[in-house]
């Protein structure tokens, strides 16, 4: 009776529970790929910087940084305008640059290499910045403040302002908000005289004198000079 018992059972499982267990569907390995890096997704989260992305999409700057964020293992820094920031600029500074100064605007924003707070301090200043080598220009940040109390403050050399708020710290991204938009000197700077360009002589006199001296001595001339050389010219022609 018993070794019926087990035969029936045995027929249960192996027509009925094998079945069944094949058919559940198994869930997928985990992978150690991580999910990509946006820039934009995660500015997005932020609420407050519609114009960056709009010159990170028309610039073609945010695509490179995907590229580069998921392709390189440096990692990347960004610092992040508020839209404030941008609407603070004296008008038409934004359109009063060509569209390739635009984009070296934009890459100066971003250090091609991750940095936490602290590491901004430690960093050898001038940091460079994905702008740095074009048209030549240094394109570099430097980085001041006190690590106890993360306090850092990010200066170009024509704006100064502090970091003071985190919207991500985590490798290989991160990304800071500046209420200032960072102005490189390479574009926004003083002019200054052209190199080469000999200094005005002191000892020389300017255009300005020079008339004067001609005016004076042709005011010292006497009148009696002039009736005379007159007089001359006349008696010569007849």
């Amino acid at each position: 009776m018993s070794s019926s018992i087990f035969s029936y059972t045995s027929l249960f499982f192996f027509f009925f529970i094998i079945p069944y267990i094949q058919s559940q569907p198994t869930a997928p390995a985990p992978t150690n790929e991580a999910s990509p890096v946006n820039l934009t997704a995660v500015l997005e989260t932020g609420h407050q910087f519609n114009t960056f992305i709009r010159l990170l999409n028309t610039t073609q700057v945010g695509f490179q940084v995907s590229v580069q964020l998921n392709s390189s293992d440096q990692g990347m820094t960004v610092f992040a305008p508020t839209d404030n920031a941008f609407n603070d600029l004296k008008p038409g500074t934004l359109n009063s640059l060509t569209h390739q100064q635009q984009i070296q605007l934009i890459l100066y924003h971003i250090i091609p290499k991750y940095y936490s707070l602290n590491d901004l301090l430690l960093a050898s200043n001038p940091v460079r910045t994905q702008a740095t080598g074009q048209g030549g220009g240094v394109f570099g940040l430097n980085f001041t403040g006190q690590g106890q109390i993360n306090q850092v403050n990010v200066s170009t050399g024509v704006v100064e302002t502090r970091i003071n708020n985190i919207l991500r710290q985590n490798f290989p991204l991160s990304v800071y908000v500046v209420d200032k938009v960072l102005l490189p000197e390479e574009l926004f700077g003083t002019k200054t005289t052209p190199t080469g360009a000999p200094p005005p002589d002191a000892d020389s006199p300017s255009s300005d004198e020079e008339h004067k001296s001609v005016g004076s001595r042709v005011k010292g001339t006497s009148p009696g000079f002039v009736i005379g050389f007159a007089w001359f010219c006349c008696s010569v022609i007849s």
